[in-house]
């Protein structure tokens, strides 16, 4: 009997593990994710990232499911060394290109080239605002306006296919939601705004 428990629970906490991973390809909707690179490297600066002045850059392109998100897909090979060079005026760490295909990029189903590649057209095909750009002080402003802003810079954009991030009253990231075939569509429920409505971002030099 002692051994026939055993086995029963080996057997439930193997199901356990198995449930946890997901299969790659299968998620419901994509997320973009700019990093405003003045906030991150507030306090990192002996980044490599922090080195340039940058504005928006690419966070990571991440399968999202209604709820939660797809992880534990598997295990892949480390992105080559010149994938990783093409990718950095868009992702400037080769540390977080890195992690980003092991997170993240598994779980989309692709290649490693076709994910990254994936990110290069998602990128070039959002209109960063021309107040975003470059700033060269200070820009105080609300979350409202930076939608708005976003919104107006691309068309068919709606208010709840954008999430924004920050840390404390700072600009941290836009997130923007698309469905498979990479139109606007609205953000998942869990998917929820850590701004204030008053909102800085710190400027790029």
């Amino acid at each position: 009997m002692m051994a026939l428990r055993a086995v029963a629970a080996l057997l439930l906490l193997l199901g356990c593990v198995t449930a946890r991973a997901d299969v790659p390809g299968r998620f419901d909707y994509w997320l973009l994710s700019l990093s405003w690179s003045p906030q991150y490297c507030a306090d990192r600066t002996r980044d490599p990232q922090c080195e340039r002045q940058y504005g928006f850059v690419v966070h990571g392109l991440w399968p999202q499911n209604e709820q939660g998100y797809p992880e534990d897909c598997g295990r892949g090979d480390a992105v080559g060394d010149e994938l990783v060079e093409r990718m950095l005026p868009l992702m400037p760490s080769a540390k977080l290109i890195q992690h980003e295909w092991r997170t993240h990029g598994i779980c989309s189903g692709m290649s490693q080239n076709d994910y990254f590649l994936t990110i290069e057209r998602a990128y070039r095909n959002i209109g960063i605002p021309e107040t975003y750009r470059d700033p060269t002080r200070y820009l105080s402003t609300s979350a409202q306006d930076i939608r708005r802003r976003f919104m107006e810079a691309n068309r068919g954009l709606r208010a709840e296919d954008i999430s924004l991030q920050c840390a404390g009253r700072y600009l941290k990231e836009v997130r923007l939601c698309f469905d498979r075939d990479f139109r606007f569509r609205a953000c998942g429920e869990d998917l929820e705004d850590r701004c204030r409505d008053q909102i800085v971002l710190r400027p790029s030099r």
